[in-house]
């Protein structure tokens, strides 16, 4: 019986492998797609997030960035980062530099499935695709089916369900910042990803194609080639309830284990903070301290993000949050650095 099997490797469940490994921990991913596995994601990570991964001793080519900036119009604000830089980076990318790790510190990566309905634990032992562990990390993405067939599912609660749409376009990056453009019913995330070439990630409730997201904002395309380098790659609902990430021996982490939108750009950051917390959870022999440790983790990711998905929401506040982050400086900076 091995200490932890990991359902799911993408950086979430890759992170949580390294963890386990430089811990001492036997751990196995079972992941049934080749890599590097792509998904529509803004691509851009935190300082935090940089951190956390050099801590892992993964290295990985990325253009930095200092910021956030804010744009509705001509109206902008910007808001550098106090302590380091954040990095933008191809998604495929990251999954490469984990997977490189996990395989220096000999991670079998096993090509299987993690059915949640077939999962089986008692209280001493997780029994998924053929392997028995001590315990199981579900790191099987936004839509879990082992989240949902544990029944740790909530309803998603108030407001309209928002998608996630992204594109990449070569062309110089034109900012050493994070841009976010706000129109009436969406917002566009330009992340440099390399010296030749920007992602383009839009976030709405609307169901419409890319081209007809992108039309929305006009300063933005006027800066952008008329054909895009990738294809469209597309997420959502985002917003994911969850009653608990643990129960019994199997704990959630990454999208997994929950998700409010991707409006505050936290989502690889908290990944691997929750990470961390899980494997030192399964080390010391005890999952219940996990649903705490995870609500630390992320509780300022969560506050802050509800909150400005909250004002998003009302016609009368929407229009007014680039002016009220233009007009405050340093409460914008403040905010940032709090998700940085």
């Amino acid at each position: 019986m091995i200490d932890l099997l990991v359902a799911g490797g993408g950086p979430a469940g890759l992170a949580t492998a390294i963890h386990a490994a430089r811990s001492g921990l036997d751990v196995v991913v079972a992941e049934p797609r080749r890599g590097p596995v792509d998904k529509a994601c803004g691509e851009g990570v935190m300082p935090g997030g940089v951190r956390a991964l050099a801590t892992l001793g993964i290295t990985v080519e990325g253009r930095p960035f200092r910021g956030i900036r804010y744009l509705d119009g001509q109206m902008e604000a910007e808001a550098h980062f106090r302590d380091g830089t954040g990095l933008g980076l191809r998604r495929t990318a990251l999954h490469e530099a984990l997977a490189r790790r996990a395989a220096e510190l000999g991670v079998p990566v096993l090509p299987l499935r993690v059915d949640g309905r077939t999962l089986r634990q008692d209280r001493g032992s997780v029994t998924a695709a053929g392997i028995t562990a001590r315990y199981l990390a579900a790191a099987d993405g936004l839509h879990s089916p082992i989240r949902r067939s544990l029944g740790l599912d909530l309803p998603p609660g108030t407001g309209g369900r928002r998608y996630g749409l992204r594109r990449h376009f070569a062309v110089a990056p034109w900012s050493d910042c994070v841009e976010v453009h706000w129109s009436a019913n969406a917002e566009a995330y330009v992340t440099p990803v390399g010296p030749g070439l920007v992602g383009v990630a839009v976030l709405t409730a609307d169901r419409a194609p890319y081209e007809a997201q992108l039309a929305r904002f006009p300063r933005l395309a006027a800066r952008l080639p008329a054909a895009a380098a990738t294809a469209t790659r597309g997420a959502g609902p985002l917003r994911q309830r969850v009653r608990t990430p643990v129960s019994g021996r199997t704990l959630l982490v990454g999208d997994a284990a929950g998700y409010i939108d991707a409006l505050t750009g936290e989502g690889i950051s908290t990944a691997l903070a929750a990470a961390a917390h899980l494997v030192r959870c399964v080390r010391d022999d005890r999952p219940e301290d996990y649903g705490e440790a995870w609500r630390r983790a992320s509780r300022r990711h969560r506050a802050l993000t509800g909150a400005l998905l909250w004002a998003r929401g009302r016609p009368g506040l929407a229009p007014r949050i680039v002016p009220a982050a233009a007009r405050f400086p340093a409460l914008f900076t403040a905010a940032v650095n709090q998700l940085a």
